[in-house]
């Protein structure tokens, strides 16, 4: 399974981008009415409503407020993502799991070989020499860290592609009604066994959950497969992301999925 990037995502870290961004969180710390953006979907604005239906009228645990001393272009101790490299591993049914920020000294090899993968390249578009991959990768760790790269480590073994990236502040929040702190998702799986039997459905679901439990101030996990990718668009629905709406992207029909901190424990 294969989650295609717009590969414009995190390239474009220009000043118009930076200054869009900074104004945003400019206006809704001073006006916090405006945190939801108009034109979101009945879902979002409901989704109380939604949480008491499925839980039997049970009120939704409230969501973790920020601290005061937060600045505010949501930076925590100046990282945008609060520490990936830190968070504590996570069990699945198929075995322990944790995320490892990506060393393209160590893993560039084994990346490269990934993206050169047929299933892989569809989606992904990065097939070629390993300098394809390394210019994609480089790209995010010689950014501003609203992208990490990850390994997918299971049981000690690297087995799958992450990025976890700042929805909020890439130009996919263009495209959606964007929260603050909303995180996004890329995911490939690298071997052909670990496809096709639940993996990748496990490992969303688990990754989902790091980023709820590590990002208190994330309501929402995002992402946006490609409209063809129906394996994709599955694992997340199995997961326990919701399809909210169809979006264009430079280079993509999608499918915007996301996976509700409000409803985590019922879907």
């Amino acid at each position: 399974m294969s989650i295609h990037p717009d590969h414009r995502h995190h390239a474009d870290h220009d000043a118009d981008t930076a200054a869009t961004a900074a104004t945003a969180a400019a206006t809704v710390a001073a006006d916090p009415r405006r945190a939801e953006p108009a034109g979101d979907d009945t879902l979002d604005l409901r989704v109380d409503d939604l949480v008491a239906l499925l839980t039997g009228g049970r009120p939704a645990p409230p969501a973790t407020a920020a601290p005061a001393s937060d600045s505010v272009d949501g930076r925590l101790d100046g990282d945008l993502l609060d520490s990936v490299a830190s968070w504590a591993p996570a069990d699945t049914r198929f075995g322990g799991f944790r995320l490892v920020p990506v060393r393209l000294g160590r893993d560039l090899p084994l990346l490269a070989r990934w993206m050169n993968d047929p299933a892989v390249a569809a989606f992904w578009e990065l097939a070629g020499p390993d300098t394809v991959t390394a210019e994609h990768v480089s790209a995010q760790l010689e950014g501003d860290g609203r992208s990490v790269p990850c390994l997918g480590v299971l049981d000690s073994t690297p087995m799958s592609y992450f990025e976890l990236y700042r929805a909020d502040l890439d130009p996919l929040a263009r495209a959606y009604p964007a929260r603050p702190h909303d995180t996004g998702i890329h995911l490939l799986l690298g071997g052909v066994a670990d496809r096709g039997r639940g993996v990748g459905t496990a490992l969303l679901r688990a990754v989902a959950d790091l980023v709820l439990d590590h990002r208190p101030r994330c309501t929402r996990v995002v992402a946006e497969p490609d409209i063809r990718n129906t394996p994709s668009v599955s694992a997340f629905l199995s997961a326990g992301f919701r399809y909210a709406a169809e979006i264009d992207l430079p280079d993509k029909r999608a499918a915007l999925m996301i996976r509700d901190r409000a409803l985590r424990h019922v879907l």
